[in-house]
């Protein structure tokens, strides 16, 4: 395994680390997959309501992401570089969403305003946030392909010709 491949895919986590990638990835998969299956209220249309620019090319871009993110999360295959998009994903849902109903102006959620309406709003999006960064500090744990692909690279002493077949 070359060094580029070591960080991004090298794990010592324990297998306990599965529970995380299960519940983060699974969330990400099927919000991506309601954006297509119910764009008025997760997709496009819920976007267009937030104000969100450009929200019927940005809505499917982002459920394309969370898609493909959530089932290599689920697969425990390139996690860390997986949850780098997702990551960036939660910090704008909660910038862009959940932040302005602090002052009572998110459109998304009228009649709501302060901390505690925000905190109530905004535990999914903290939860994924946490749970992604998580897997960036720690990678996908021993039960993950990413191990699997480091443990089948080290094996094969450096300088051997692996047989192609």
């Amino acid at each position: 395994m070359t060094q580029f491949q070591q960080r991004p895919m090298g794990t010592s986590a324990p297998g306990a680390v599965v529970l995380i990638r299960l519940y983060v990835g699974a969330v990400f998969l099927s919000e991506g997959v309601l954006k297509f299956l119910r764009p008025d209220a997760q997709g496009t249309g819920r976007f267009d309501r937030a104000g969100i620019p450009a929200p019927g090319f940005l809505a499917p871009l982002d459920g394309i992401f969370e898609i493909v993110c959530g089932v290599l999360i689920l697969a425990g295959l390139l996690t860390r570089l997986a949850v780098v998009p997702m990551i960036v994903n939660m910090l704008g849902a909660l910038l862009i969403t959940k932040l302005p109903i602090l002052w009572g102006n998110a459109p998304l959620f009228a009649g709501k305003s302060g901390w505690w309406d925000l905190a109530h709003e905004s535990r999914t999006d903290l939860a994924q946030l946490c749970g992604s960064l998580f897997l960036l500090l720690v990678g996908a744990g021993v039960h993950s392909l990413d191990a699997r692909l480091a443990r089948a690279d080290s094996a094969v002493p450096s300088g051997t010709a692996v047989p192609q077949g």
